[in-house]
């Protein structure tokens, strides 16, 4: 049995780890290359954690239809305590993912700068791995910046760039996803 065959180890830590490992990283090395590791740590635990989804007993996430792929993915995301998940389709080659109690959005804080960079990593490594190749995710929102909900658009890498770029222009996230 190769590593690949079975579900890494996991442990369970207090959802306070994402805020202090934020504030400790941004203290020591700064605001990008805390975007930078916490979306890299995030995208191998995504990677990993497909072993966890596949042991549970989904043999072949690939061959389910849409609506079963979501609620297994989204059911065992909540069922390890990430928070509950929606899946919004916004556009043909983007969807959008919803959550008003996602774990890594810190309760009650607002941060104009904070917002769920390991989770970005995180959802783009566990979709990559199902889906056998590169998934690009994006926050759109999150609790933490003062949103309602935290929401991750996701698709190919370009179509994400462009959305990407769009926002920076100013483009509102139904502008943007328009303009694809």
């Amino acid at each position: 049995m190769n590593m690949k065959d079975r579900a890494p180890r996991e442990v369970a830590v207090p959802v306070s780890v994402f805020g202090s490992l934020r504030a400790q990283l941004e203290k020591e090395a700064g605001t990008l290359p805390t975007v930078h590791a916490l979306h890299h740590a995030g995208y191998q635990a995504g990677v990993d954690v497909s072993g966890s989804l596949m042991a549970s007993g989904v043999t072949d996430v690939a061959n389910l239809g849409q609506d079963e792929f979501w609620a297994t993915v989204t059911g065992f995301l909540a069922k390890r305590g990430w928070g509950t998940l929606r899946l919004d389709p916004a556009h043909a080659g983007v969807g959008i993912l919803t959550s008003s109690d996602w774990a890594e959005a810190s309760e009650g804080e607002i941060d104009p700068d904070a917002s769920c960079h390991f989770s970005t990593g995180f959802l783009s490594g566990l979709l990559s791995e199902l889906a056998g190749g590169p998934v690009a995710v994006l926050e759109v929102d999150c609790r933490t910046r003062g949103g309602a909900s935290c929401r991750f658009a996701f698709g190919s890498e370009g179509a994400i760039h462009q959305l990407y770029g769009r926002l920076l222009e100013g483009a509102d996230l139904d502008a943007a996803l328009s303009a694809l």
